[in-house]
């Protein structure tokens, strides 16, 4: 028994090597914040520990810890919403000082206004463009994780690359 506990234990420290930085930046993505991503991320892998032995291997282990991560990251969305008491402006103006704030936020101005239209997107739509945008993952993989159909899952991305175009032209031509 023990012997199999040290193998579980080697194996997540492999899982943890090989996936914790993406799914960092997947997370971080979504919840903007490089300490609510470390927090998240932390959460994620905690459950990808305790569920690791009911993988049952019907879908890749990556896109497994994917879905884990991001429902994580809902959970943790969905929460700060409830507690958040401000308005859509006041979001948005502290998105961006957050963004600009942020030692681990290298961004010009262009990545500013991207994360801006990300935040203007449902969340359904931001989590698809960010899988497939910035985790180039591919539709299957996708369907996988989100647990939606493939066709959907193209609609959704277009629609928010339409969305992401419109709201830059709109801040483009304030400037």
């Amino acid at each position: 028994m023990l012997r199999d506990e040290q193998n579980l234990e080697r194996g997540f420290r492999i899982l943890m090597d090989q996936y914790q930085e993406r799914l960092y930046w997947h997370i971080r993505r979504l919840v903007v914040g490089h300490d609510d991503a470390n927090d998240v991320v932390q959460n994620a892998f905690v459950k990808v520990f305790r569920g690791i032995r009911g993988f049952e291997g019907k879908s890749k282990l990556y896109t497994w810890m994917y879905r884990i991560a991001t429902n994580e990251a809902i959970t943790f969305l969905q929460k700060k919403s409830r507690m958040a008491a401000t308005s859509i402006d006041n979001e948005e103006i502290d998105l961006a000082a957050r963004l600009r704030a942020d030692a681990h936020f290298d961004g010009e101005e262009a990545e500013v206004q991207l994360q801006r239209a990300l935040h203007e997107l449902p969340e359904k739509q931001r989590l698809v463009f960010n899988l497939r945008y910035f985790d180039e993952m591919n539709y299957q993989d996708m369907s996988e994780v989100l647990g939606t159909s493939v066709g959907a899952l193209k609609a959704s991305y277009h629609h928010a690359v339409k969305k992401i175009e419109r709201y830059v032209r709109e801040v483009g031509s304030n400037y």
